[in-house]
């Protein structure tokens, strides 16, 4: 189950009001991404797309933490009974659905990392799951961005970025443009598209 593209919108403003930064409009280029991409894939909802763009990073909204975003966000989403949004909220920084190449502090309590790992064993990725991942590495907080280019700034503030995750997302981009027939930057208006 999923809110509304618009029940999604309050979800983020309500969110940003009690953790305001880049993050919220990082969110809406990832949704804006999805929802583009979907359409172009044809195969996808780009309504679905849009809100789980939208909703990947809701966690942010109980503060400045990195893994924790991740729990909080899946727990949240399930408490709203938004089961998908949930997933979304954890498999967008796991391509391989383990920790070990998280990207960044591991700032969980043992048990939420538990919960973190439990789920990922037990989740079964699709295309939104690696809709968004895509989408995440596209993502600035003013508008698209050349995935490399996201990829390097992501590195250069955590001081690395894990090479199969980086070769990861450049495949995605690829298998992306396949599904669509189309260079995925002309898709997601990279050079026109601001928040």
């Amino acid at each position: 189950m999923l809110p509304t593209r618009e029940h999604a919108e309050e979800l983020l403003k309500e969110a940003e009001k009690c953790n305001p930064g880049p993050w919220g409009n990082h969110s809406r280029v990832a949704a804006h991404c999805a929802e583009k991409i979907a359409r172009a894939c044809g195969c996808l909802d780009p309504e679905k797309a849009y809100i789980l763009g939208l909703l990947h990073d809701i966690g942010r909204k109980f503060g400045t933490r990195h893994l924790g975003h991740v729990s909080d966000g899946y727990t949240y989403m399930l408490s709203l009974g938004y089961e998908e949004a949930a997933k979304i909220c954890l498999t967008h920084s796991f391509h391989n659905q383990t920790i070990n190449d998280y990207i960044g502090n591991f700032d969980t309590t043992k048990e939420e990392l538990q919960l973190i790992q439990d789920t990922l064993n037990e989740v079964s990725m699709d295309e939104y799951d690696r809709l968004i991942q895509l989408c995440d590495s596209l993502a600035g907080a003013e508008g698209v961005l050349d995935i490399e280019e996201r990829m390097g700034d992501v590195k250069r503030r955590y001081g690395a970025y894990p090479q199969e995750k980086w070769a990861f997302n450049l495949k995605l981009k690829e298998d992306f443009e396949k599904k669509m027939g189309k260079d995925l930057y002309t898709v997601v208006e990279k050079d026109t598209f601001k928040i």
